[in-house]
């Protein structure tokens, strides 16, 4: 005879489907601040600008040779990037330079371009 593992029952506390729903909410504040960040990253040049940050501080004039603008545009989209949190800036001199504004940032820029790249050359996805 063989047997069988028990299989876990849905209505016990603690399995997936019995989670409480408030539990798998989002509250609407978060979910308004995540799409404005996600809003702020659907533009070619921003996302260019921070995939260049995302190895540390910049200027502008570096900034829009990477991002293939001019710096009057890096400019304009970075003041964009800085207001919506997801970049910063200090004075060095008359010039600004620019970071990210934390790990979650970088975190998440490589992980849309990886995700991107994996549905461009068609790299199996890994679970």
């Amino acid at each position: 005879m063989v047997h069988q593992a028990a299989q876990p029952d849905p209505a016990a506390p603690g399995h997936p489907d019995h989670a409480d729903p408030a539990e798998r909410t989002l509250p609407d504040p978060v979910v308004d601040t995540a799409v404005g960040f996600l809003d702020l990253l659907a533009e070619p040049s921003r996302l260019r600008l921070l995939w260049a940050l995302r190895d540390g501080e910049l200027g502008v004039t570096a900034l829009a040779e990477t991002a293939g603008c001019t710096p009057t545009a890096a400019s304009q989209h970075l003041a964009k990037l800085r207001l919506g949190g997801l970049v910063e800036q200090r004075a060095d001199g008359r010039a600004r330079l620019y970071r990210l504004r934390g790990s979650h940032i970088k975190g998440l820029v490589e992980e849309v371009v990886g995700h991107a790249e994996h549905a461009v050359r068609g790299i199996p996805y890994e679970l």
